[in-house]
């Protein structure tokens, strides 16, 4: 087998790209998993540990924050000390928690468990993409990148319907369980195959300001935003709008940041790519929640039938990301990751004309359209993104895009719980009150579809990529 590895790298050694490919697909899948399967899980968490609804929702949204918190400190630290060296101990870390999240005894422990899993998530979102496109060429790294994509949407895939069997079958804490054999085996693959490190920014010096200015702000934004039309809400939210203003200041001052705004000023590919990734997941992120919620409530499905339902949209994704990614090799990622946003906008824009009287035929070949066009936008965005950026920098373009994927997912619920504050109140969904749970969401999904079509003109202005590649590793 042909070995691979970066000229420049300080730290030698040698790996195959399929070593490379299979490592990094494995988390790829594991973690999107977890995190589905863990949501068709809650209302046993909660019923075993007697939580209310505001604390039961904190079980999705810790981990969610600590991986947003942690994704570009990381990603920053996996370029200064080694991509493979972060990546084996945010796997490591990952079996850990799981294992503790799995015999958690109070709700205070499990919490604490899913922080700690947030942030070995993190690390291993911060660098899986990095060590892909360090190992893979330029022509043959769309296609990698569509393979690792695919992955994520399988994860998410399986999550609800093996997840829900899990947990009634044998209970809550055996997804945990589950996840920890496939860890195991990733972290020792790793070991045996990854022989090589990447770490072009070695001896650079770590952002400690920036990540604590970064850190405030992300949880002043995002818990403020969650808090929102309250007045606790608006007063984080400053709060954390003022963070941004200290933030891009000091980045701007030091010599070696966690985000590298001159980057973003000065190189228009990453910065329209980061751009349209944020407002195509915060147009898309709440789509399953809102239809979990109609199909459920207003058509009277089950939980299982829900999900059947809702899996057409991620089992597109997972067919088509490949040939999206192979594409976007051949043909400039800002034209085919813009057709998919066009295709997302058509999705959205159908839903806007849902009603109680809405047949399942309409509402999967809705989804299926919205897979579809999820599947071309996202790993030619993501293969535009690392493509644009120079070696060393592969870890930070890694994390930002995955802080600006999750950022995009806790704004669009940010704008469902919003609205639901706005048309229904904190009450439950009942017959009463289902005419104004429909209008909530039709005026979210005609938000959603209106951001999105914005983003289209974001995707086309990024420019071309094609011509400006980084150089294959092959030795």
């Amino acid at each position: 087998m042909a070995q691979y590895l970066n000229p420049k790298d300080p730290i030698k050694g040698t790996v195959s790209k399929g070593s490379a490919l299979l490592v990094t697909t494995l988390t790829s899948f594991l973690t999107p998993f977890m995190g589905s399967s863990v949501n068709i899980a809650l209302p046993s968490i909660g019923h075993e540990f007697d939580m209310d609804a505001i604390l039961l929702s904190w079980v999705a949204t810790s981990y969610l924050l600590a991986c947003t918190i942690f994704l570009l400190p990381f990603g920053r630290l996996a370029d200064i000390y080694g991509r493979k060296r972060v990546y084996q101990w945010g796997v490591l870390l990952y079996i850990v928690t799981s294992f503790f999240s799995a015999i958690s005894t109070s709700a205070t422990m499990l919490l604490v468990s899913r922080v700690f899993q947030g942030v070995g998530a993190a690390m291993i979102f911060g660098t899986g993409v990095a060590i892909l496109t360090s190992v893979f060429p330029p022509g043959e790294r769309g296609k990698a990148l569509g393979i690792n994509v695919a992955a994520v949407y399988l994860g998410l895939s399986f999550g609800p319907v093996l997840g829900g069997f899990l947990t009634q079958q044998f209970g809550w804490r055996s997804i945990f369980i589950s996840t920890i054999p496939l860890g195991i085996i990733t972290l020792l693959f790793t070991y045996w195959k990854l022989k090589a490190e990447w770490a072009e920014a070695k001896g650079e010096k770590v952002d400690v300001t920036g990540t604590v200015i970064y850190s405030f702000m992300v949880i002043a934004i995002m818990y403020g935003f969650s808090l929102l039309p309250g007045r606790w809400g608006i007063l984080l939210v400053l709060l954390g709008l003022l963070a941004f203003w200290a933030f891009v200041k000091w980045e701007n001052s030091t010599t070696s940041p966690i985000l590298d705004i001159p980057l973003l000023a000065s190189n228009k590919v990453f910065a329209f790519s980061n751009l349209a990734a944020l407002i195509h997941y915060s147009a898309t992120f709440a789509v399953g929640f809102l239809l979990s919620l109609y199909l459920q409530y207003i058509k009277g499905l089950s939980p299982q039938q829900a999900g059947l339902i809702l899996v057409s949209q991620p089992v597109v994704m997972t067919i088509f990301s490949p040939f999206a990614g192979k594409i976007s090799d051949r043909i400039e990622p800002r034209i085919v990751a813009s057709a998919g946003m066009s295709f997302t906008v058509i999705g959205l824009f159908l839903l806007t004309f849902i009603t109680a009287d809405t047949s399942l035929h309409r509402i999967i070949l809705t989804l299926t359209l919205l897979g579809f066009g999820f599947a071309l936008f996202s790993s030619p965005n993501t293969n535009a993104v690392m493509s644009s950026v120079e070696k060393k920098l592969y870890g930070v373009a890694s994390a930002t895009l995955g802080t600006m994927r999750l950022t995009g997912n806790m704004l669009s619920m940010g704008i469902v719980t919003l609205l639901f504050s706005i048309y229904i109140g904190r009450v439950k969904v009942t017959p009463e009150n289902a005419l104004f749970f429909l209008k909530s969401v039709k005026v979210a999904f005609t938000i959603f579809a209106v951001f999105c079509f914005c983003g289209i003109f974001a995707s086309l202005s990024r420019g071309n990529v094609k011509g400006s590649l980084n150089p294959p590793n092959k030795i």
